[in-house]
């Protein structure tokens, strides 16, 4: 009889998963307050649309925080920073849970959305520094899964607990998730020098690099599709296709869940191809958003592409991170938290698009191609990117060849 050895590969180290934990308490303050958008300013005395400023506050605050933040720490060991943003965090929930006005509250999201968006860029780089490079992008894909578990579970439980307890519940709450996370953090993480020399000049450098300039765009058209579509998707579940009010949650989960597994498949298939998982992640993604306008009159058919949606929209995640961390080289975190500020760009003019097609009166069931549209304009910046590296590529071969010519 003979035997053969199987190799597996290592499990996944287990510092990662205290990332994942601070992840989660991220993404629930993020998206919490908006279900509690009625709470809160009832409290705060200020209007419903006053209220949703806190949303768009908190968005700007990734977009400045992220780069700025990260570039003025550029030279700090990334444990130490990764500490510092928990801090950051908790600070900000605990103000925000002891806000006694609508000013304060606000502070208090922006100063949060500082540490959101540098905890996900240097986060980012972190995680591919703990594994070998052949699971970087597997390596983003678990970080993230703290993001996607925060829709699933996070912001639903927030919503509740903070309608039944007082929308402050849900702060204090999420200020213990970020404690434990810096314990995690603390007991877990290893300290991660960077590998070469880097200073605030060489971090924003790399940003002038034309690739990493294609990878930022790329996020902000691919991944700005979904927004378009997905902010204005319960009056279209239940104008359009029907659904009860109450119904909107259940298929809410049905995305969240699409997001976990699009998110851990596509960190793996990047890992082994990360170009083409690029190109069909957003062909993907850009084929389920023309079908929410197909599907919109079919229950059915609906229930499908929310778990779909919700697959191929965090499956652009980790293949998006992974090509701005590659091609930023030897300095990576300031690209890397542009990224994410990238991300909010793109739900930002999603939603601003998609409110402008409503308000010109092609109607709800027009977000999903027009969607469709964007995402495809973020297909095709790759495929130009792509072909670029194609150039590079043959341009060395080259290169090479004459060299040896000439040595010979």
């Amino acid at each position: 009889m003979s035997s053969s050895t199987t190799a597996t590969k290592p499990r996944m180290p287990i510092a990662l998963y205290a990332l994942t934990v601070t992840a989660f308490g991220i993404g629930t303050t993020e998206f919490v307050i908006m279900g509690l958008l009625p709470e809160v300013a009832r409290d705060l005395s200020v209007s419903i649309p006053s209220a949703g400023l806190l949303v768009t506050g908190y968005a700007l605050g990734v977009v400045v925080g992220a780069p700025t933040l990260t570039a003025l720490t550029a030279g700090m060991e990334r444990k130490r920073l990764l500490l510092m943003l928990v801090v950051i965090f908790i600070l900000g929930n605990v103000l925000c849970a002891v806000a006694w006005s609508y000013s304060v509250l606000m502070t208090a999201r922006v100063i949060t959305a500082f540490a959101h968006g540098a905890f996900f860029g240097v986060g980012s780089v972190v995680a591919t520094r703990l594994v070998p490079k052949d699971r970087q992008a597997a390596a983003i894909a678990i970080m993230f899964t703290g993001s996607t578990l925060a829709n699933i579970l996070g912001v639903p439980a927030g919503t509740l607990l903070g309608q039944n307890f007082g929308w402050r519940s849900t702060f204090w709450v999420v200020a213990v998730l970020g404690a434990i996370a810096a314990v995690g953090t603390l007991l877990l993480v290893p300290k991660v020098e960077n590998h070469a020399p880097s200073s605030f000049r060489i971090e924003v450098r790399a940003l002038a690099r034309r690739q990493v300039q294609l990878a930022l765009l790329m996020t902000v058209l691919g991944y700005g599709g979904v927004f378009t579509a997905f902010t204005y998707i319960a009056p279209l579940l239940t104008d359009v296709t029907g659904y009860s009010a109450s119904s909107v949650g259940l298929l809410l989960v049905l995305f969240g869940a699409g997001l976990f597994l699009g998110n851990i498949l596509a960190g793996k298939a990047a890992d082994r191809a990360l170009m083409p998982t690029l190109y069909t992640v957003l062909t993907l993604l850009a084929l389920v958003l023309a079908a929410l306008t197909l599907a919109s009159h079919d229950k059915l058919a609906m229930a499908v592409v929310m778990f779909l949606l919700g697959g191929a929209a965090f499956g652009t995640v980790p293949p998006l991170q992974m090509r701005v961390l590659s091609e930023a080289g030897d300095a990576p975190a300031v690209a890397s938290a542009s990224n994410i500020a990238a991300f909010n760009l793109g739900n930002a003019g999603g939603a601003f698009l998609g409110g402008r097609i409503i308000a010109g009166g092609l109607g709800l069931p027009a977000l999903g191609w027009v969607a469709a549209l964007v995402t495809l304009s973020g297909l095709a910046v790759a495929v130009y990117s792509g072909s670029l590296d194609r150039r590079r590529d043959t341009s060395h071969l080259a290169g090479a060849a004459t060299t040896g010519a000439t040595s010979r």
